[in-house]
């Protein structure tokens, strides 16, 4: 499939679809859906909910209707772990390239909503992004993240994390005061890395004092690696409301299994989330190991499953694509495809605090149609997707796939091409 640059659905010529587009949308009627249980349902949307869930062509429209034959409707993915301030930044570290990436705010700004318009094409209506704040540049890639915010407003949520580097000593005292300042800009979480301080256990505190004076979720990266630590965290963590989250964790999986099970009992017990990143590294993380899933969901741990760098130096083929972590987590991890798809999706939104999603009257509207039959399918090749954010279309993409006839123009190879079409009533898709 080419690579195409993101934009908003309403820049493209209207349609039945883009017509869902506009401020003032009408209900809106999803026709002839999957549902994952096998259904072939119309879905009615009104505002930013769904009103009725009937039998494919027992809702009337009251606007436009959208045929969904040969689509997949699940509950959108939200992302729990991005980067969006280092998104899009490996083309500048390599020996071709101009010189590094510029930290401008107007540059931060630029590839960050980007970046969420990539995502957001992928699936993901929410997305929680770590930002680096102290050091050198200040607060000035928070400022550019929430400019992001206010930007892609109506066709996405962007949750900035406020993570600096240093908070204990001398050296972290100018970053524990700009963490707070970050909190009163409009940091929706408070974060930090507790391992590259050198005192963890201050580090944490710090963070967790200032989230408790605010109200605010905590978000840390820890690789996971020293039990000792991990259980003072958990310990210190318990019962902070509105809730603690860890990742990416995957020294857990290099642990003895009888100290990683114990680790994952004290998370459990402490109510901790761990967020999982199946596509490999992020900023701050040291190992590309996945935390051991199966070993926390067993443990009562509740995880969820982000997608770290978005082609940035840490993963420079960083795709930031949901499916593809829940591909992941279905074909290395051992989980079936309902269970992989929840960690992107329901597990998700519940570790960024946000109500569930599931294709119901009276839920919010919050969904994904991906061309396919079955979820198992859609992992495996989930190129069309059709994304709805607050009842309303908000990114489409579509992928045709056409095969060279052997009778074809001998110059070009491409005459009488089968081409991917809208599959027959009753039938399966062609991919």
């Amino acid at each position: 499939m080419p690579d195409s640059q993101p934009r908003r659905p309403d820049d493209n010529a209207p349609d039945s679809a883009d017509a869902a587009t506009t401020a003032d949308h009408p209900a809106l009627v999803l026709g002839g859906a999957r549902l994952v249980d096998g259904r072939a349902v119309d879905v009615r949307l009104s505002g930013s909910r769904i009103e009725a869930v009937g039998t494919a062509g027992s809702l009337t429209a009251r606007g436009p209707r959208i045929d969904l034959r040969g689509y997949l409707l699940l509950p959108a993915p939200a992302e729990p772990h991005a980067h969006s301030d280092t998104a899009l930044t490996a083309d500048s570290a390599g020996p071709d390239s101009p010189g590094p990436a510029s930290h401008r705010a107007e540059d931060i700004q630029r590839r960050a909503t980007e970046a969420a318009l990539l995502q957001l094409g992928h699936g993901a209506t929410v997305l929680r992004t770590h930002v680096r704040v102290g050091d050198v540049q200040g607060l000035a890639p928070l400022e550019a993240v929430l400019q992001t915010r206010r930007a892609l407003r109506g066709l996405a949520d962007v949750m900035p994390v406020a993570v600096p580097r240093l908070l204990t000593g001398i050296a972290g005292a100018d970053s524990l005061a700009m963490l707070r300042d970050a909190v009163k800009m409009g940091a929706a979480v408070v974060g930090g890395c507790p391992d590259l301080d050198p005192d963890p256990t201050g580090y944490t505190e710090a963070v967790l004092e200032i989230a408790a004076e605010h109200g605010c979720p905590v978000d840390l990266h820890t690789d996971g690696d020293d039990p000792a630590r991990l259980s003072r965290l958990a310990a210190m963590a318990a019962g902070l409301r509105p809730g603690v989250t860890l990742g990416p964790c995957g020294g857990l999986a290099h642990l003895p299994l009888e100290a990683a099970a114990r680790a994952a009992d004290r998370l459990a017990a402490a109510g901790i989330t761990v967020v999982c990143l199946p596509q490999g590294g992020c900023a701050g993380a040291e190992r590309r190991t996945t935390a051991p899933v199966r070993l926390l969901r067993s443990a009562g741990v509740r995880v969820a499953a982000g997608s770290g760098a978005l082609r940035d130096t840490a993963n420079p083929v960083g795709r930031g694509d949901p499916l593809e972590a829940a591909y992941l987590l279905a074909s290395q991890a051992g989980l079936r495809a309902e269970q992989a798809y929840a960690l992107v999706s329901t597990s998700a939104r519940a570790a960024l605090g946000l109500p569930d999603v599931r294709v119901e009257a009276g839920f919010p509207a919050e969904l994904l149609a991906v061309r396919g039959e079955r979820l198992s399918a859609v992992l495996s090749l989930a190129y069309s997707r059709i994304v709805i954010h607050g009842g309303r279309i908000v990114a489409r993409t579509s992928a045709v796939r056409e095969y060279c006839d052997s009778d074809g123009d001998a110059a070009t190879g491409l005459g009488g091409l089968p081409r991917q079409g809208r599959p027959d009533p009753g039938a399966g898709p062609r991919n």
